[in-house]
């Protein structure tokens, strides 16, 4: 076992748990569940791995590796509430010792896509420093040049071959102006270099426009503009940062305008999707309120041809989602719900609830995961809630889509609340099936370049790097962060 020295990489465990944050909110610190998990992982990958012939470090980066972990979430999950979870990662437990056993719960053939993949790029030919990338963790990966952590080189590996990704959304952040590190020509180097390796359609990128800066009028020549130089896939927006705060139906006299000539805008020019943040409210600072998903049932319901794909779906790391209930009806994805109720946007209508950072987020509860996803399916139904982690803050989003695909929500929940069952089917729309709809694409990925799961997964068992989180884990990195954004 040559390849099982005692470094940082060897400690690396298949689901990453504990403090890591995409940079809009402070992480939470780790639980006790999260601890204990931690532990016993550690303890029985010494066991189990001998067991396979493998060493330590190539078993914890196989699929037995990761069910060993999901199963011991589970169980110490479970041990917590006394054995009453509302969702479980159910696997058999043959899966820790038998790598087939192991796939048939966690690999899988369906399409992955994941609609917020964020990177930050940077001219290796030119001197000078990390700037924003600085205050990530990520830049310690091992490269002689820090900058290089964040490479377009980097964000193919942590998608496509860490990760049974198929096809992504290259998604902008709230910055406007030339400082902005995820321009519009950084997302398509990634789309291009994805077309050279393997094929058109891996890759799609978002238009950028600030409805609260400048006139209405030049924003629909800069998006038209826009829009001919590039193949866009949505419009991205943000609320509460990167300008002055606004809403999509222009409710508030006191906001700045712009909500509902923005939405005029994206008819006149198409495509007619909006990706919108809501929920994740820390880098407004004093406009925080206004990630709010309050305007969003009012916008959808007076534009039912504009798709609203909401980014995070409302929700906020410092509460802990339960079931709905009026008491609770504005806190974190409840907003998102009752704003729907109200305005009689239910399932099949054009709000679309994204996951990006949110089933990070509560993934390591299974009763906060069966709430949240139990109750967007509820109102939205399981054709419009879909797929994204917002990498690569998080690193590789493998543990995301291993632990999706072994989350069932129990009978017991279902029945008390009425949420749908999380079957293989619901998944498969939830995971890609819906966002192909969505971006009018094919729901298969292309044929060259294109390497079975089991191959990623022996690829995934030698690469000299492994499962690492990149975000900032502390209040201090984060704080950092906005400030360095201009956010704060």
């Amino acid at each position: 076992m040559g390849d099982d020295v005692d470094d940082d990489a060897d400690r690396e465990l298949p689901i990453k748990l504990g403090p890591c944050s995409n940079g809009e909110y402070v992480p939470p610190p780790m639980t006790p569940v999260e601890a204990e998990t931690i532990r016993r992982t550690h303890e029985a990958a010494d066991t189990q791995a001998p067991r396979l012939g493998m060493s330590r470090r190539r078993f914890l980066r196989s699929v037995s590796g990761a069910a060993l972990m999901l199963l011991t979430l589970d169980a110490t999950a479970r041990a917590a509430r006394a054995g009453a979870t509302g969702g479980r990662y159910m696997l058999h437990p043959e899966s820790i010792g038998d790598l087939d056993a192991a796939r048939a719960t966690i690999a899988g053939n369906e399409l992955i896509f994941d609609v917020q993949v964020h990177y930050l790029n940077y001219d290796l030919a030119q001197p000078g420093g990390l700037g924003l990338g600085a205050l990530f963790p990520q830049q310690r990966c091992g490269e002689s040049d820090p900058r290089a952590c964040y490479s377009v080189d980097h964000v193919i590996e942590e998608m496509f071959l860490k990760s049974d990704t198929s096809k992504v959304v290259m998604s902008a952040i709230p910055i406007p102006g030339p400082g902005n590190p995820l321009s519009i020509d950084d997302m398509e180097l990634v789309k291009r270099i994805m077309n050279e390796l393997c094929g058109s359609g891996r890759v799609l990128v978002q238009g950028q426009t600030f409805p609260s800066i400048g006139d209405a009028g030049a924003q629909r020549d800069e998006m038209a503009k826009l829009r001919s130089e590039h193949k866009i896939g949505a419009w991205k927006v943000y609320t509460h940062a990167g300008g002055p705060p606004w809403w999509l139906d222009d409710h508030e006299a006191d906001a700045a305008p712009g909500g509902k000539a923005f939405i005029e805008n994206v008819r006149a020019v198409g495509p007619k999707v909006i990706a919108v943040h809501k929920g994740f409210g820390l880098v407004g600072g004093n406009n925080r309120e206004y990630a709010s998903p309050v305007d969003v049932g009012p916008a959808a319901k007076a534009n039912p041809d504009v798709k609203f794909v909401i980014y995070h779906s409302g929700y906020e790391p410092e509460g802990r989602e339960g079931p709905y209930t009026d008491a609770t009806a504005d806190v974190g994805v409840n907003r998102l719900i009752k704003t729907a109720m109200e305005n009689g946007i239910g399932k099949g209508g054009n709000v679309y609830a994204e996951l990006g950072s949110t089933w990070h987020s509560v993934m390591s509860d299974p009763t906060q995961a069966a709430h949240v996803i139990g109750k967007l399916m509820k109102q939205f139904g399981p054709d419009n809630v879909v797929w994204g982690t917002d990498s690569i803050w998080y690193g590789s989003p493998q543990d995301q889509i291993q632990a999706f695909r072994a989350f069932e929500i129990t009978h017991e929940f279902q029945a008390r609340f009425g949420y749908p069952a999380l079957t293989p089917a619901v998944k498969e729309k939830i995971l890609g099936k819906t966002s192909a709809k969505i971006y009018k694409i094919k729901s298969t990925a292309p044929k060259k370049c294109d390497f079975t799961r089991q191959e990623l997964e022996d690829v995934r068992q030698q690469l000299p790097t492994g499962a690492r989180a990149y975000g900032p884990k502390t209040a201090r990195e984060v704080a950092a962060l906005i400030r360095a954004h201009g956010w704060a």
